[in-house]
């Protein structure tokens, strides 16, 4: 049986890889926000597999202490998986911390003597990319605060765990929806708009898109567990992209067929991505299993 740590856990994907975790039969030590609401979503769970230590990311160093004075063992961990992110997209100071804390979590990642450390990159640390296919290879040229610490992150954290003899692997996460998912991103405000009857406007959605469900990209967390090559960086994305407009059009035949979306100008700055996953189904034989259309149930019923 293996040991992980989550930070993020009751993140919007961090409660998803908690669950896959758990799942696979792995003791999990999941780390949160001291007093957030979603916390409730781990204490939910009810799994004897699952430890919850509420810890602020700033204190991240002093994991293996808090566990100590928790009860929790300190030794026999295998991955310490890193979600926790916080702040604004262009809030310098904030994403500054945020590649402080992703140190500070490999830093207790080798004192606990975990094998592997998986820290959690985004598509915004490629930037534009035009027409092209995103590989892992792909210049990397972030035009966010948010693209460019997480770009500082992939390359420091690297760096600092090969000094920790700790194996690496970068996860960069395209766009992922399902339960959870927070208000204020395009897909659960148009699907409350059409389900409200109110009026959509859009870009010109345009632009190719890439939706893998949360539940899928947490069994992606696993095979890159079992089978990633360290060192490496991952694309963790669907790989069926296409035209924004057939996502949106979509969810308007299943929430509200009658309405109207009204498309406008090309969004600036116009980002479309086409993100390759070969090298994740090469290394892991992941394939997604979960269609946009029943990731689009998990809105039917939305309470937050």
């Amino acid at each position: 049986m293996k040991r992980v740590i989550v930070t993020g856990a009751a993140g919007f994907f961090g409660i998803h890889a908690t669950e896959a975790f758990l799942r696979h039969g792995c003791e999990v030590v999941a780390v949160a926000r001291p007093g957030s609401l979603h916390n409730e979503r781990l204490y939910s769970l009810h799994s004897p597999l699952l430890s919850v230590v509420e810890c602020d990311m700033a204190e991240i160093g002093r994991l293996p202490a808090l566990l100590t004075e928790n009860g929790i063992p300190v030794d026999g961990y295998d991955t310490f998986c890193h979600l926790a992110w916080a702040g604004g997209r262009n809030d310098v100071p904030a994403q500054v911390r945020n590649i402080d804390h992703s140190l500070q979590a490999l830093r207790s990642a080798g004192e606990l003597h975990c094998r592997l450390f998986i820290g959690a990159g985004s598509q915004a640390e490629y930037g534009e990319t035009g027409d092209k296919v995103i590989t892992e290879e792909t210049e990397t040229k972030p035009f966010s605060a948010y693209g460019a610490a997480k770009v500082s992150a992939c390359s420091l954290t690297r760096v600092l765990a090969s000094q920790l003899s700790v194996e690496w692997i970068w996860c960069r996460i395209f766009s992922l929806i399902g339960r959870f998912e927070p208000c204020g991103r395009m897909l659960p405000d148009l699907v409350k708009k059409l389900k409200d009857g109110e009026a959509v406007q859009l870009s010109s959605c345009e632009q190719y898109w890439d939706y893998l469900d949360a539940d899928d990209a947490a069994e992606a967390l696993i095979s890159l567990m079992e089978k990633g090559t360290s060192g490496e960086i991952y694309n963790i994305a669907n790989g069926g992209y296409r035209p924004l407009k057939e996502y949106t059009e979509k969810a308007k035949e299943i929430f509200a067929p009658d309405t109207v979306l009204h498309y406008g100008a090309p969004p600036t700055p116009f980002v479309s991505l086409k993100p390759s996953v070969k090298k994740l189904r090469d290394d892991t034989g992941f394939v997604p299993r979960i269609s946009f259309e029943e990731s689009l149930g998990t809105y039917e019923n939305r309470s937050e």
